[in-house]
């Protein structure tokens, strides 16, 4: 599997230019790089769905910092394309564009690691496999990597690229988490293993539910994306949190550490991606790339998750 990074994290820049503001972003940044971390993880489309922006505004976030700090080299930066207002789907001169434009948002001369967004049924699979290999030839791109793509057209993509003697994608970004374990299992984890890629899961914390700062209906306001923990809010989902409670005090940590814990520990998982909106989020993240569960305490959030 490809190693990705020095730290088993990725700091997602979702909040950047969101609920985050540029010195806050800037901060939580200083403080990922003091701890160790070198991944970023990011996409063109951050944050257009909040009012007055139009996307972009995570990435130009981040290249600010990299001006400013001037450590470009010691990081790995990944970005995405598909979902930008301006730059939709994955046909060649899109991506082509995209990609520019990312570069001179970001203020890089490359892309460590570019992520098609998300699948794109209206363009044919070997015209972007062809348009991220010419990136990939001409320097602006480093590796390739699929997020949200079903089993089935991942194993396309490698057909495609292998016949065409493309470049061949090395890591792959699925929904997964705790709460959110059978599509990827079932379908996308199979073929992480026969090509071995470095798989880098999102909302490894399900959008804030496994924090256990959602129990009751009224914690729902507490975030924007509160919304999304509120189908969670049952039964299945409170029993989780349950054993996410025990194994952090077992440990003396917080139940979101224990959550991305166990997914770093997960077959092809290279490093879970987590947010911080303020920096008194990140060190329950960063504590996640060094607690070491047991056995025992894996097999009981295997069993309490295993409906999901």
């Amino acid at each position: 599997m490809t190693r990705i990074s020095a730290l088993p994290l990725a700091l997602g820049g979702n909040t950047f230019g969101w609920t985050s503001d540029r010195a806050t972003s800037h901060q939580v940044l200083d403080a990922f790089v003091a701890a160790g971390g070198d991944f970023i993880d990011t996409a063109d489309s951050y944050s257009a769905w909040a009012p007055g922006n139009s996307g972009g505004e995570s990435e130009t976030v981040i290249g600010a910092w990299l001006a400013a700090r001037g450590n470009r080299d010691q990081l790995v930066i990944g970005t995405k394309v598909s979902q930008h207002p301006q730059f939709r789907g994955l046909s060649a001169v899109n991506v082509a564009a995209a990609a520019d434009a990312s570069l001179t948002r970001l203020g890089i001369d490359h892309i460590d690691l570019y992520w098609a967004h998300f699948d794109d049924a209206a363009t044919p699979l070997a015209e972007t496999a062809a348009a991220f290999d010419a990136l990939v030839r001409a320097g602006k791109v480093r590796a390739i990597g699929l997020s949200n793509y079903t089993g089935e057209r991942i194993r396309e993509w490698f057909a495609v690229a292998r016949r065409e003697g493309f470049a061949l994608p090395t890591a792959l970004q699925p929904h997964y988490n705790l709460i959110k374990r059978g599509g990827y299992e079932r379908d996308i984890a199979p073929v992480a293993a026969q090509e071995d890629l470095a798989v880098v899961p999102y909302y490894g914390l399900a959008a804030g539910f496994l924090t256990g700062k959602y129990r009751t209906a009224d914690d729902l306001g507490q975030s924007p994306r509160g919304h999304g923990a509120a189908a969670l809010l049952n039964g299945p989902g409170l029993a989780v949190l349950k054993v996410l409670d025990d194994v952090a005090a077992a440990h003396g940590v917080a139940p979101a550490t224990v959550a991305l814990a166990w997914l770093r520990g997960r077959p092809q998982v290279a490093a879970p991606i987590a947010s911080a909106r303020t920096v008194d989020q990140l060190p329950a993240l960063i504590a996640s790339a060094t607690v070491e569960l047991t056995a025992g305490e894996r097999a009981a959030l295997d069993e309490v998750s295993a409906e999901f």
